[in-house]
């Protein structure tokens, strides 16, 4: 009777998830279908080939930095005039700090929409450093010596950011607290999390999964994924 019990109670468990998956699937269609129906400003469809929209950020793991606000300090440095550090308190206190929308596109084929994030343009980061004209590249160098490597014009693009908030919540240390970069219009891995610096550099640089594999310059649009 125990084991009896026991297996009508898996059986059950079993149909509640994959009931549940059935119902995230439909969610995830429906939310796929009105994205793909959607046109961006700059009139390039809302939703680039290839991916599926999905309602929450995935964790994508990664080797973990210190999540802790208290330890955080950011070098913006490289080919500037007035190389400076923050930690998280200065960050915050930015004049030019907002509130956000963006959409981001994962390599592996999720999307989520109209995310809605808190944090400081990279660009206002670049003009209080003031970058060097022969600046071509910005690498984010994060955590145990993670980098990615953006285009300047791309990486000084409105909505390229430094955030720490997700959704009117601290970012979690899954997706890179206290701070991660945002650079939304390139795939995500393009946005490291646990960041620890910006470099403006003269050079590109390819990082961690460029010289992976992956794509130099990671086109969601062109499907650029990889090298």
């Amino acid at each position: 009777m125990e084991r009896r019990s026991f297996l009508q109670k898996a059986i059950a468990g079993t149909t509640i998830v994959a009931f549940g998956g059935i119902l995230w699937r439909i969610a995830s269609d429906d939310l796929t279908r009105k994205a793909r129906a959607e046109t961006r400003p700059d009139g390039k469809p809302r939703l680039p080939p290839g991916q599926r929209v999905i309602e929450r950020l995935k964790p994508m793991g990664g080797e973990a930095g210190n999540p802790s606000p208290r330890a955080f300090k950011l070098d913006v440095h490289g080919t500037v005039d007035k190389p400076f550090s923050l930690d998280f308190r200065e960050l915050l206190a930015l004049p030019d700090a907002k509130a956000a929308v963006a959409d981001v596109h994962c390599v592996t084929g999720w999307s989520v929409m109209g995310a809605k994030w808190m944090g400081v343009p990279i660009a206002a980061l670049a003009q209080r450093a003031g970058v060097k004209p022969s600046t071509k590249h910005v690498i984010f160098e994060a955590a145990n010596g993670y980098t990615a490597n953006v285009r300047l014009d791309e990486a000084l693009a409105p909505n390229a950011m430094l955030v720490w908030e997700y959704d009117g919540s601290p970012l979690e240390e899954a997706h890179g607290a206290p701070v991660r970069g945002l650079v939304p219009d390139l795939y995500f891995w393009k946005s490291p999390k646990w960041l620890t610096g910006l470099r403006f550099a003269e050079q590109d640089e390819p990082g961690y999964w460029e010289t992976r594999g992956y794509h130099n310059h990671a086109d969601p649009w062109r499907e650029e994924r990889y090298g």
